[in-house]
């Protein structure tokens, strides 16, 4: 008997939801916790690549309205399932979408992917004065070529100051 071929697609969303599975919430809740992708690696004890982790924390930081790739909105909806059964003993799953308050939240423009992009070397020199955890923190993640939100803290304005861009 022949096997069906399975489509890239298909083994991507498999590979996702083992990944998620076997790491994904320890992954979020160290990143909750300041943790950089480095040292959430470090941290696991099943074996995750570091690009992988750094795709979940990137992921959680859009998802909690962290990182915003367009102009932050008062709100962020937060979706998760919950399990139900019936009285029959059907289980089913009901998408539940929260609205998580975020009007008061103060957001920072950064560019941390243009400036890689058109100069790695230099961006890397750049960020010579900052702590091992910041720079870590700058050089770990997957920035976009474009310019993100970030929600304004104590380290993305410390990463500001250090390249020139205090507020």
């Amino acid at each position: 008997m022949r096997g069906y071929p399975m489509s890239k697609e298909f083994n991507e969303a498999l590979g996702n939801f083992i990944t998620d599975f076997a790491g994904g919430g320890a992954v979020r809740h160290l990143a909750s916790q300041g943790l950089t992708v480095s040292e959430i690696t470090e941290q696991l004890d099943y074996p995750l690549p570091k690009a992988k982790v750094a795709k979940l924390v990137w992921q959680y930081y859009l998802d909690e309205g962290i990182v915003c790739l367009e102009e932050p909105k008062d709100y962020v909806e937060k979706v998760s399932y919950v399990k139900e059964q019936d009285a029959y003993g059907k289980i089913s799953m009901r998408r539940v979408v929260e609205k998580i308050d975020r009007a008061d939240a103060k957001y920072v423009l950064v560019d941390f992917g243009k400036r890689m992009y058109k100069d790695r070397d230099a961006f890397v020199k750049a960020l010579d004065g900052l702590s091992e955890k910041d720079r870590g923190y700058v050089l770990d993640l997957p920035w976009p070529l474009q310019e993100v939100y970030h929600i304004e803290n104590e380290r993305i304005l410390r990463i500001h100051k250090m390249l020139g861009k205090e507020k």
